[in-house]
This record gives structure tokens, C-alpha cells and sequence, in this order.
């Protein structure tokens, strides 16, 4: 496990905690490591949890699936990121999202129960770690405030602009990356994938943006950091 001492130590789950005290921290919360290829689940919609997912390697998609297979992407999670805190807090829900890895991806499970009870070796750090959880929780739910603003928009241009916007807004630059391709940006904002494609070629042959592949930039006319 101290091979991803950087990371965990850049998790907002350990912040405050100092990198020696780390190590003996993830032995309490009976820390695992498992592999995972890309293309397989990590967790299945329905399927109990008890524990706490953090991506070390690779990346993986949060999703809401319907019955027949049809994905809307909610987050995606990175090396440092947690999933499923949520559900594993309620301990009485079962999961409705599922995660899946974009690529090859190695996570580290937290027993959830051990991360809520103190014990004899790490309880001086027990309150950080649940108060660093909350706000981890309290962040969720912004991100996913966000997405609602996104989708409130009335037409798939303003989507686009208002997801675009807020990227360059958190970058605080006019030229960022985003984390999907074509078809994941298109399940994340709800649009069909050929009406994304049209709205962005619209957009740049109006010189509002260029694109090339996952990296975007804005024009100097629409890009203004007080008004995005």
C-alpha cells in the first residue's frame, strides 16, 4: 500500500493527516486493494455495500442505468476520489448507481463500520477522518446541484455552454480538458451523441469554441470568469 502514499495523501479523505500517520490509519479501516479491467464493474446497481471505494489507478464512471442498458453518467471518480460513501452511510439503501472502470483501475476498499467507530490504535484520528467524510458528502451534493443547473437548461446549446462554462470556471482558464469522450459527455448532459456533435460544430463554426478531441477552449467574447 506505499506505493500510493501520494495519493492517499492528496485524498480529501486524509487531509490533515499527516503521511506517517496514513499508513497505520488504513490498516484500522482493514484497507484492500483490488484490480479491476476496464470494461468491468466495480459495483452493480442493488448489490449491498458495506465499504468505501477510493480510485488509486485508472478512473471510473458513476452511472444510473434503466432496465434496458441505457446510461446516464453521473461523476466520474479519479485516483484520490471515493465512491459510494453515500450508500454505505445509509447501510439501509441499497445502491442505485452502478461504477464502472474507464480503464484499468485499482481501488481501495474502507470498511465503512470501521470508519465510523474508534479503535485503540487510530481513534485520535477517527473525528478527522468523519469530518473530512462530511465534506466530502457536502461536495457530492453540490457537484450534483451543478449537474441539475446544467440540465435545467432549455435547449442542448445552453447544456453544453453551461457545462463548458463551469469547467473553465473551475479551471480558471479559457482552454481545459474535460474526462469524457463524445459519447460520455453526451450521457452525462442527456443528449443524444449526433445532437452533441451538431451543437458543437455550430459552436465552432460561430466561434464561440475550438475542440480538439477532450480539450476545449472558449473565445475571449464568451469567456469571462464573472459572468460564468
Amino acid at each position: 500500500m506505499e506505493k500510493y502514499l501520494e495519493i492517499y495523501a492528496h485524498s480529501p479523505l486524509f487531509s490533515g493527516i499527516k503521511n506517517e500517520e496514513i499508513l497505520s490509519i488504513l490498516s484500522c479501516l482493514k484497507g484492500q486493494m483490488v484490480s479491476y479491467d476496464k470494461g468491468t464493474y466495480l459495483l452493480r446497481a442493488g448489490e449491498p455495500i458495506y465499504w468505501v471505494g477510493m480510485v488509486l489507478q485508472g478512473s471510473a464512471h458513476i452511472l444510473k442505468e434503466d432496465f434496458w442498458g441505457n446510461r446516464n453518467i453521473l461523476a466520474t471518480a479519479r485516483p484520490g476520489d471515493l465512491f459510494a460513501e453515500a450508500f454505505a452511510c445509509s447501510q439501509t439503501a441499497l445502491p442505485e448507481i452502478s461504477v464502472l472502470a474507464v480503464e484499468d483501475t485499482i481501488i481501495l476498499r474502507l470498511d465503512f463500520f470501521c470508519l465510523l467507530n474508534t479503535c485503540s490504535s487510530a481513534c485520535s484520528f477517527h473525528t478527522r477522518l468523519i469530518r473530512n467524510l462530511l465534506k466530502i458528502l457536502a461536495d457530492r451534493n453540490l457537484q450534483l446541484t451543478q449537474k441539475l443547473e446544467h440540465l435545467s437548461k432549455r435547449t442542448s446549446r445552453e447544456k453544453i455552454l453551461s457545462y463548458l462554462s463551469a469547467c473553465s470556471r473551475a479551471e480558471g482558464t479559457a482552454s481545459f480538458s474535460i474526462p469524457f469522450n463524445r459519447q460520455e459527455l453526451a450521457d452525462y448532459l442527456y443528449l443524444d451523441r449526433s445532437t452533441l456533435s451538431n451543437e458543437l460544430c455550430k459552436l465552432r463554426d460561430e466561434g464561440i469554441l475550438t475542440f480538439r478531441k477532450n480539450r476545449f477552449s472558449l473565445s475571449p467574447a464568451l469567456y469571462n470568469p464573472k459572468n460564468i
